[in-house]
């Protein structure tokens, strides 16, 4: 089963080129949405956080605000949430490849937002990288609900730049085109990646 990897800094499209693979049948695990299930009631993050951090636990759900009061330009408490959260993320993603590759799947899309950062490329088959000018990002990202220009140049920071991802992307999705323009990218993309075996699905259930 061929793992692709795909990225791309906030407000370029990654969301909406997502639900294009899934238009495709391509199964996508979305990292954000694994932390979001793992925060939320009955999630398997719940408890460790508490304990970790008391206070940050509202209604049986991980209330973020507070813990990002705890973890906030704090490296040590940042790295102890990492060691509680990134295990069990791990484990969800593994989960949802075995169940992909169960069912049949050839391929399968892993959403990560900071996948060159956190050097997960070595853990794909190939990359896709989505992208849009500086300009339209910025208007995009502007446009989110109690986001300032504060916080987008904080965020911004520390992404790799666009152009480095845009270099070192195996393929590349320009979401400035308009939406037929991104499908039609994506659709050359998994007619072209159909009959590839990937290498690294077999390494990662060894582990």
């Amino acid at each position: 089963m061929l793992l692709i990897g795909l990225t791309g800094s906030i407000g370029m499209g990654k969301s909406e080129t997502a639900k294009m693979f899934r238009r495709l049948d391509v199964p996508v695990y979305d990292a954000d949405a694994a932390v979001h299930t793992l925060y939320a009631p009955g999630g398997t993050a719940v408890g460790p956080i508490g304990e970790a951090f008391p206070g940050t636990i509202v209604e049986g759900a991980v209330d973020r605000q507070a813990l990002s009061r705890h973890v906030l330009a704090q490296p040590e408490q940042m790295k102890k949430l990492e060691a509680i959260v990134h295990p069990l993320v791990g484990k969800a993603q593994l989960d949802f490849l075995r169940q992909s590759h169960e069912s049949g799947h050839d391929m399968v899309v892993l959403d990560i937002p900071l996948l060159y950062e956190t050097g997960g490329e070595s853990r794909v088959d190939v990359v896709v990288v989505v992208s849009a000018p500086h300009h339209l990002q910025r208007e995009r990202v502007l446009a989110r609900p109690d986001m300032t220009e504060a916080k987008f140049a904080a965020i911004h920071a520390k992404q790799i730049p666009d152009e480095e991802k845009r270099r070192r992307a195996d393929f590349l999705v320009e979401t400035d085109k308009g939406l037929d323009h991104a499908f039609a990218e994506v659709t050359k993309i998994v007619e072209a990646l159909k009959g590839r075996e990937g290498t690294v699905f077999r390494t990662r259930l060894e582990l």
